[in-house]
Formats: C-alpha cells, sequence, structure tokens
C-alpha cells in the first residue's frame, strides 16, 4: 500500500540561552501552518517527534526534556516600531498538544541572530561591525524584547568567550532587555500582594509570592517544603511524589492567580504558570562539578518546567527572579537578604545568573519598565526539517 511521501521544510536548529529548539520562518511553513490551528500544532508536534511515551523523541528533533522540545516561528513584525514577530510554542513530550501560553526566555537570545541571518531584518540596520539592535514583539505575552547582537563583517557573531552555566562551550554575548516584562493584563501581583498564603489540600499550606514578571510564577520558600534550595535535578525529578506534589502546587496556584478556572485546566497549561523554590544563599556543587559559593551569590533558586526540575534556569523565569528581587518584601526579595536592589545573582542547578531590574511603585502598585540579562546563541544546523505528509 502506497503511503504519501515525506515534506521538507526548510528549518533552522538553534540554541539560545540553555534551550534549544527548531525555528522556521514564517513563510517558509506549509499555507495551512502559517496560521493558529490544529494543522499547525500537528506539524509542529511530528517535527519534535511528540507525542512519544517513549519519552526520548527518537522519531523527531526533540530532546525529551522541557528544553529541548521547544519550536520557534518568526516572521515579519506586525505591531509598528518592531523588526520581527516572535511565536514560541512548548511541545508536550508525551502528549499531544502544543503550549502557546508563554515566552521562552532562553531561545529569545536566538530569535535576533536567526532573524538576521534569516533576511528579515533590513541591511541598512546591520553594520559591518559592532552591535544590531533587533526589537522584537513577543506574540505570546504580547511584550516587546530588544536584542542586543554582536555583528562582525556584516555577519552574527556566534562564537566568543562568554560563558553561561548550563551551556558547556563559551560563545558570544547577546544582551536581552525585556522591556515591561510584567506577563498578561492587570498587575505585576494578580492578588494585589506580595506574599499570599497557599492553602492546597492534602499537601500543606504554604507562603507564596504570585507574580506575572517575564512568565506567570509561583514562589515558595524551600524550607516550607522540606528543601534546601541547593537541590539538584536527581534529588527532585527521580521522586514521583515529589513531582506530583508540585504539579498539584502549581495547579492551585495557577487558580489562585486566575490563569485557570478550573483545577482541571491546569493540565492542558503546562507551560505556565512556573513554580520555583527559593532558599537564602548556600554553599553547593552544581551539576557541572563547579563549587558556588555563599559569597558569590544573594540567594538559591530552584524552578521546574513542564513538570521537572530544569536543568539550570528557565530565561523568563530568571525575569521574574529579578523582578521579584526587585520588589521588598517579596519571597525572593526576603531570601535575597531583603531591601532595595536592582541587581541580583543567584545560585541554580548548573551554576549562577545574573539578573537585572528596576521596580517602582505607581499609584499603589508596583511596575518594572525592564529586566536585563545576557545569554547567547548560536545555529547548530540548517537546512530541511522532513515530516511524513
Amino acid at each position: 500500500m502506497a503511503h504519501a511521501p515525506q515534506i521538507k521544510i526548510r528549518a533552522t536548529y538553534m540554541r539560545g540561552g540553555t534551550s534549544k529548539g527548531v525555528f522556521f520562518n514564517l513563510s517558509d511553513l506549509p499555507p495551512s501552518c502559517q496560521a493558529p490551528g490544529k494543522e499547525r500544532d500537528a506539524l509542529l508536534l511530528r517535527v519534535i517527534g511528540s507525542p512519544d511515551p517513549y519519552e526520548k523523541h527518537t522519531d523527531g528533533m526533540g530532546g525529551a526534556t522541557s528544553s529541548t522540545s521547544k519550536t520557534v516561528i518568526v516572521g515579519p513584525a506586525i505591531v509598528d516600531g518592531h523588526d520581527v514577530d516572535y511565536l514560541f510554542g512548548q511541545v508536550a513530550i508525551d502528549k499531544a498538544f502544543v503550549d502557546w501560553s508563554g515566552n521562552c526566555g532562553n531561545l529569545s537570545a536566538a530569535v535576533g541572530p536567526f532573524a538576521i541571518a534569516s533576511g528579515l531584518i533590513a541591511k541598512e540596520k546591520i553594520p559591518q561591525n559592532g552591535i544590531c539592535t533587533v526589537k522584537i514583539w513577543q506574540s505570546n505575552i504580547k511584550k516587546t524584547i530588544i536584542a542586543h547582537v554582536p555583528i562582525t563583517n556584516g555577519e552574527v557573531q556566534e562564537t566568543g568567550d562568554f560563558e553561561l552555566d548550563g551551556v558547556t562551550f563559551p560563545a558570544a554575548e547577546i544582551q536581552l532587555e525585556f522591556m515591561d516584562p510584567a506577563d498578561g493584563e492587570g498587575s505585576m501581583f494578580p492578588t494585589e500582594n506580595v506574599v499570599d498564603d497557599l492553602d492546597v489540600p492534602g499537601v500543606g499550606k504554604f507562603k507564596a509570592t504570585f507574580i506575572n514578571a517575564g512568565i506567570p510564577t509561583i514562589f515558595l520558600n524551600a524550607e516550607d517544603l522540606g528543601y534546601k534550595g541547593t537541590e539538584l535535578q536527581s534529588d527532585i525529578n527521580a521522586d514521583a511524589k515529589a513531582l506530583a506534589m508540585f504539579e498539584t502546587i502549581r495547579a492551585h496556584g495557577a487558580l489562585k492567580m486566575g490563569l485557570i478556572q478550573n483545577l482541571e485546566e491546569a493540565a492542558a497549561r503546562q507551560h505556565t504558570p512556573k513554580v520555583a523554590f527559593v532558599g537564602s544563599a548556600k554553599d553547593y556543587k552544581a551539576s557541572s562539578g563547579k563549587d558556588v559559593k555563599t559569597a558569590d551569590i544573594d540567594l538559591n533558586v530552584r524552578a521546574l518546567s513542564m513538570g521537572k526540575l530544569h536543568h539550570a534556569m528557565m530565561g523568563t523565569c530568571a525575569v521574574a527572579i529579578g523582578t521579584a528581587a526587585a520588589v521588598p518584601g517579596t519571597l525572593v526579595n526576603l531570601a535575597a537578604g531583603g531591601g532595595e536592589r536592582e541587581v541580583v545573582t543567584f545560585g541554580h542547578p548548573s551554576g549562577t545568573l545574573r539578573v537585572g531590574a528596576k521596580a517602582e511603585k505607581m499609584n499603589g502598585e508596583w511596575t518594572v519598565t525592564k529586566a536585563i540579562m545576557s545569554r547567547s546563541a548560536r545555529i547548530l544546523m540548517e537546512g530541511f526539517v522532513r515530516v511524513p505528509g
């Protein structure tokens, strides 16, 4: 019996920060997949290799982790004053759905380089040598990201000596500005409090900071959960009971944040909100074997993504950490020692990360104009991805 042949679609495989994913120019997608809908989702699922009950992504481009089952669509700007439009799709590993509810801060670092290499940036904007500033419209959360991409001899400079914990090799530094990072409509603190009580039936009662910045995030105290804040992936991801606890907490937190209307909806919204737990600065050995010293960090933070502890730190969650640290009284701020601060360095499973944010209180509400951090990115492979027709 004859079967339809594979189709090939121009694509680029890129690393951005501590994540990697398949990047598409919108115009290269099949016409039926250039707009939201079941056909586009089905295509991206097949590209990544999901759903995969074996959780290996053997028959796709995914890497079977939340950091490596990602897709990006970049096209001409749809909002005036921007250079490109950027849409992020987090592909579930063992389920047949693509989550469009949030951004990927790590892959945001690769959007500017991809846009330049793909001819989406006007040539007159690209210096022969220097920095190309790319203004990106992040369509998932309707926010602006400004990427400062290094250029050498008219092309993106990918190699360099900037080291990022969680990434094995050094590369060129790309500075990102997340403008007005409060994610979604309404207050940056959806409950209007910097600390709340979260009652999770069958689990316990916790102090929590709920914030919409970078990505909706629920911050908890590590000690309240029985942790130190220095845990590595194996400490959490090998514990099925702990993962179930975090997912229950996430569902109840999402409900309190107004992101879902009932607990059952949380299963179809795996990408957001994130759950993170914070602890005071303590010595620990990172997953790479690097010794992280108390004197080098302000606090420790561990975050879960798509149901598992992240191997480093999601870029969007780093924005949430920097923003929350800048607001006196949040759990993040208190874990860092309290007071006013515009920069915070935190420990994560792979090492450390520094992020800056300046918070101001206006008309009784906290606002942050932008959060800044540095990442790196490079093209891993380019050409065509093939999927069964």
